[in-house]
């Protein structure tokens, strides 16, 4: 059969407050563990996402301006979605 545990957690586990602990007692920060370069490297990665996010909605943008250009000018042309939208007022254009 298998072995009962008496409730109490073993030794060899450590809970996040003690990880916590050790970390703060080491005094050791990412920055400090990672080299000058790899932290550049990171910078410099996350500038290229940024820019290529920023292209990706722009290009998004430009296709969805373009497709409004293209169904108004089908509105347009459609003889009865004009009629239905223009200004019933005749009097105008006299």
């Amino acid at each position: 059969m298998g072995k009962k545990s008496n409730g109490r957690p073993s030794q060899s586990h450590r809970g996040p407050n003690q990880f916590q602990q050790e970390e703060a007692s080491q005094g050791h920060s990412l920055k400090e563990l990672l080299g000058a370069d790899t932290i550049q490297k990171l910078k410099s990665q996350a500038e290229e996402m940024k820019l290529a996010e920023q292209k990706r909605k722009e290009e998004l943008r430009k296709q969805e301006e373009e497709a409004k250009k293209r169904e108004q000018k089908r509105l347009e042309n459609d003889f009865s979605y004009l009629l239905d939208n223009s200004d019933p007022s005749w009097s105008k254009f006299k």
